[in-house]
Order: C-alpha cells, then sequence, then structure tokens
C-alpha cells in the first residue's frame, strides 16, 4: 500500500507541475537550483566561460524494481547554463532514450551522465540499457556546442559494462574513464575518446568497504581526487579518496558530505572551479519528500585544507547565488532560523516551493547576501497572509517596523522603506506581535 501512495502522489505531482521551457532562463540563487522539474546526478562542467550542468532527469515512476516497488525512471537528459549559479537556462533535451542506437526505448535508464571536451568536440557519456541483453552499456554522443544537438554513436564503448561514467582529461590531454558497476574501476581512453586503451583496473579494493557508486574524478594541486557516493550504513553519503597517478592506488581520505538529515538514499555529485571557487553539485529529494527516486539538485561551496584535505560540506537551502532584492526572495531558503518553520505552499504542486510559517512573537528567518545594488530601494513588497495582522521588523543594515494587515488569502503588500540600504546586506524579518504571519517571498522596488 505504501508503494501505491508514493506512485500517486508522484503522479499528481507531475500532472500539478509547471515545466521550465526550453530556452527560458530561471532565477533561483538557492537550493534547489532548478526549479519545475527534476534534475538529479549534476555533473557541472566549464565550458566558453559558463558553468554548465548536465544532470540525470527525474520523472514519476513508470517503472517498477524487482521487489515490485516505484523504481528510478529517466528517459531523457537535459543541459542547463549559468555564468552566476544563480540564473539557469535550460538549453531543453539533449538525448532521448529512443534516439540511442544501441539502446533500449522503454527503459527509462538514462543515469547519471557527463560531459568533457577535447579538440572542438564535445563528448556526453551517458549509461543506458541496451536494447539486447541484460545490464548497462555506456554510451558517447558527440556535439560542437556544450548544449548540443548531440549525436549518439551507433554503439557503447566495449569493454565496459556499468553506470554513472566520469571522464577526466588531464593536463596532458591524456584522458581516463570512470564508472561503477561491481565496485568502481576506471581505463585510459584511446584519442578519439570513444575505446578504451588497455585493461580497466579496480579502484575501490583499497578502500573502506560498503556500497560505492557515482565516481567523479578531478585533478587538484597535482593529486587525482577519485569522489564517490559511498553507503557506510544505512544511506549515502560523499567520500573522497586521493592518489599520485589517475588510475591509483586511491588512499581515502574522508567524507565530503555525511548523509541526508531527512533520508534520502542516494547522493550523486560533481566538484568544479569556476571564478577561482570551488563548488559541490549533489542532488536532495526537496520536490519529493515521499518518494526519494524523485531528486533536485543543489550547489554549496567546496573548501580544501591547506594539505588537500576537503572541509565536509554541509547542506544549506541558501545555496550560493547571489539573490538580487528586486527580485522574489524566498526567505524559506534561509541562512538561519529561530521558531519559525517551513512548510509548502501548495502540497497538490510541490514545484511552487515553500513559505515561512511565523506563529508566535519572537520567531525569526535570516537571509545572508542580498545584492541591494548601487541605487536604494523606496518599497517592499510582501507576498503574504496573515489571519489577524501582524507587525514585523526588517533588518538590513538599519531596522524598521512594517505592518502586515489582515488578510486570508495570498496578497501583495506593498509599503514605503523607511531607510535606506544598498550593496550586500543580511536580510531579517522577525514577527513583533502575537498572531501568525505566512510568508510566501518579499522583494524590494
Amino acid at each position: 500500500m505504501r508503494n501505491l501512495t508514493l506512485i500517486a502522489a508522484a503522479f499528481l505531482l507531475a500532472a500539478c507541475a509547471q515545466p521550465q521551457v526550453e530556452g527560458e532562463a530561471v532565477l533561483t540563487g538557492t537550493n534547489p537550483i532548478i526549479t519545475g522539474q527534476f534534475t538529479a546526478d549534476p555533473t557541472a562542467r566549464v565550458f566558453e566561460g559558463k558553468i554548465y550542468m548536465y544532470p540525470s532527469h527525474d520523472i514519476p515512476s513508470v517503472i517498477t524494481h524487482t521487489d515490485g516497488s516505484a523504481w528510478f525512471s529517466m528517459p531523457d537528459y537535459h543541459v542547463f547554463s549559468s555564468e552566476d549559479l544563480t540564473l539557469w537556462t535550460d538549453h531543453g533535451v539533449i538525448l532521448r532514450q529512443e534516439d540511442v542506437p544501441w539502446g533500449k526505448p522503454d527503459a527509462y535508464a538514462m543515469w547519471a551522465p557527463d560531459c568533457v571536451y577535447k579538440d572542438g568536440k564535445y563528448y556526453f557519456y551517458f549509461p543506458d540499457a541496451p536494447a539486447e541483453g541484460f545490464g548497462f552499456g555506456i554510451g558517447v554522443a558527440v556535439a560542437d556546442r556544450p548544449s548540443g544537438p548531440f549525436t549518439p554513436q551507433p554503439e557503447p564503448i566495449k569493454g565496459v559494462f556499468g553506470i554513472d561514467p566520469c571522464v577526466l582529461v588531464d593536463d596532458d590531454g591524456t584522458s581516463y574513464i570512470y564508472w561503477s558497476g561491481m565496485g568502481l574501476s576506471g581505463c585510459r581512453l584511446k584519442d578519439n575518446m570513444l575505446e578504451l586503451d588497455g585493461t580497466p583496473v579496480r579502484l575501490d579494493e583499497p578502500l573502506p568497504a560498503g556500497f560505492k557508486e557515482g565516481p567523479f574524478a578531478f585533478k587538484y594541486n597535482g593529486k587525482y581526487y577519485l569522489t564517490y557516493p559511498w553507503v557506510r550504513e544505512n544511506t549515502e553519503t560523499l567520500a573522497y579518496a586521493v592518489s599520485d597517478s589517475p588510475l591509483g592506488p586511491f588512499e581515502y581520505k574522508g567524507l565530503i558530505m555525511k548523509e541526508s538529515p531527512t533520508g534520502c538514499w542516494t547522493n550523486h555529485h560533481s566538484l568544479v572551479e569556476y571564478k577561482g571557487e570551488w563548488y559541490l553539485f549533489y542532488h536532495h529529494n526537496d520536490y519529493s519528500p515521499s518518494f526519494d527516486k524523485n531528486r533536485s539538485a543543489r550547489i554549496d561551496r567546496v573548501f580544501f585544507n591547506e594539505d588537500g584535505t576537503i572541509q565536509e560540506v554541509i547542506p544549506t537551502l541558501r545555496g550560493v547565488g547571489p539573490v538580487k532584492a528586486s527580485s522574489q526572495v524566498h526567505i524559506d531558503r534561509y541562512s538561519s532560523i529561530d521558531g519559525a518553520y517551513i512548510e509548502y505552499v501548495d502540497t497538490s504542486d510541490l514545484f511552487k516551493g515553500w513559505k515561512t510559517v511565523f506563529a508566535k512573537a519572537g520567531d525569526s528567518v535570516r537571509f545572508d547576501d542580498l545584492d541591494f545594488g548601487k541605487k536604494a530601494p523606496k518599497k517592499v513588497v510582501f507576498r503574504a497572509k496573515s489571519p489577524d495582522g501582524c507587525k514585523v521588523t526588517v533588518t538590513a543594515g538599519e531596522r524598521a517596523e512594517f505592518v502586515i494587515p489582515s488578510s486570508l488569502e495570498w496578497t501583495e503588500f506593498t509599503l514605503p522603506m523607511p531607510f535606506r540600504v544598498r550593496n550586500i546586506q543580511n536580510l531579517e524579518v522577525e514577527l513583533l506581535s502575537e498572531g501568525t504571519l505566512e510568508v510566501d517571498w518579499i522583494k524590494f522596488i
């Protein structure tokens, strides 16, 4: 019965969702970073001065696992790009399961991908179930641009059986492919990027025991890092190991991220340097709390210690993007919270996001690094509702009180700003009076 309930909830979510239109730019700057559709297993790469993100695309389950439960269903791949990690453009579908010459057209098995650039071409690596036989193969699609169009090759890479491909192009142009399936494996690629150059090597055998998948390899300060989801207990952590060679042996160093606090079983990731800072792309089931096979991409910052070890990343709702005060500021993606709590705006359409509920005097929320720009706003707009009306304080450099009139429905209240605020400020909202206040968003105009 529980599985039937999860499937029904997932289909309801799909029916109510408003997918992002191809070519449309969506402003978030908070986690999750993409709205209107699920985006799991995000691989981020820097191409042409932008971040390109290649996720898998979860949909509500249309297939079942061998035990009869609802299972991962992934029919195609989108690609997204951003210059500031806030405004994301969906370039649309770049590959569908029915487009893969060697793949099973209704397997819904297009799991975690990767994309790299070499010698004027972009190579997109993806897993798929073969039309004949069993298991998974790794295919390659080739394009002249990072957003495609991508042309899939007629056959998968010979000698690779598994999922979650990752390719590292070393400083000298030599390329290596990594994948999971009966452990973690790696092998050098030929210069054509389509064939193995040698015999695959098992990479996980010296590492601590436990299920491992989703390898992502990169180079930092002359060392090779192998990062991977690792189930040490019940759900996946993100762990890493380091080597002097791209094919190991790798020495386990620790965790990048601990298990999901809400029990999302998977976590798949990538690490990328962009404009002098490092970022971790990963996923969580924010828009599907009852079904962890529908996931959404997130970003948080990564910091290295002087000895090359990675500091643990604590997942945030605030994310990393610079949010402009003139946009809709969703304070439910808070930096810190005291007393207030977060709920979905509409439980029949979770893609509508969240609201902040202030239930008693003293409840507060802080949203860090809000960009007011060079011109001070003259008004503040609350999209809110309060059955009895209430009084709140807004602090952004200075502090002011505002009265929110009584309203049982969502209403946009436009109020004059009593002080001038510019540049980057932390925003804090606190309920002063008794009663209840629900806030969808705030913006400054």
